[in-house]
């Protein structure tokens, strides 16, 4: 009886390790698998970050070669704006062209009429200058100055001024020198005397005056 008893002490020391240890088969087993599923993690990690990364270089490529085709409708409507857009800048163009040339050949219209108007003052002047002082007070002189000033007055109001002259200093841009004289009381190379006005049509010499100059 002793020695079943003590057989029936081993087996349950037996298996009262087998319990506390455990399946070595069965921890390895597992001890196994958490490791390939660590290993099968780390691989799938750069392949995500490898096609995320192809993704964006599609799209990419798609951005500068995958352009769409534009559409014929935007394509006409981009020639017709070209068109109306250099056509109004040649218009403008051509505008401000006709307003220079108007200016200008309004600019020579008027010069050429006060040129062929001054004689008539010329001798407006001539004439007042051969009355006396008795001739003054007649009334045919005072008409013929009222028309005169009137005339002066309207060619003042386009633009027309004289010409300064006598005690300035000679000027070939305004005055035509016709005779020299030696004159000490007068400095050299300024007008003593002047033979014909010379007049302005806004800054442009429609006549030279005529002078005599001093040495």
């Amino acid at each position: 009886m002793e020695e079943n008893r003590n057989e029936e002490l081993s087996k349950e020391a037996a298996e009262t390790e087998t319990t506390e240890t455990g399946h070595p088969e069965t921890a390895a087993g597992e001890t196994e698998q958490t490791a390939a599923e660590g290993t099968q993690e780390a691989v799938t990690e750069p392949e995500e970050k490898e096609s995320a990364s192809s993704e964006e270089e599609d799209t990419k490529k798609k951005g500068l070669f995958g352009k769409k085709k534009k559409d014929k409708k935007d394509t006409q409507i981009e020639e017709l704006t070209d068109r109306v857009q250099r056509q109004m800048a040649e218009f403008d163009n051509f505008r401000k062209r006709t307003e220079k040339e108007k200016a200008v050949m309004f600019e020579v219209g008027a010069k050429s009429v006060i040129e062929k108007l001054l004689p008539t003052v010329d001798n407006f002047e001539r004439g007042f200058a051969s009355v006396t002082d008795e001739q003054k007070k007649d009334p045919f002189v005072q008409g013929m100055e009222k028309v005169y000033r009137q005339l002066m007055t309207s060619l003042e109001s386009i633009g027309v001024k004289q010409i300064e002259a006598v005690g300035q200093e000679f000027n070939p841009d305004y005055h035509n020198a016709v005779m020299h004289v030696e004159d000490e009381e007068a400095g050299e190379n300024v007008i003593v005397e002047e033979f014909q006005k010379g007049y302005l049509y806004r800054d442009t010499v429609v006549r030279h005056s005529m002078v005599k100059v001093a040495n």
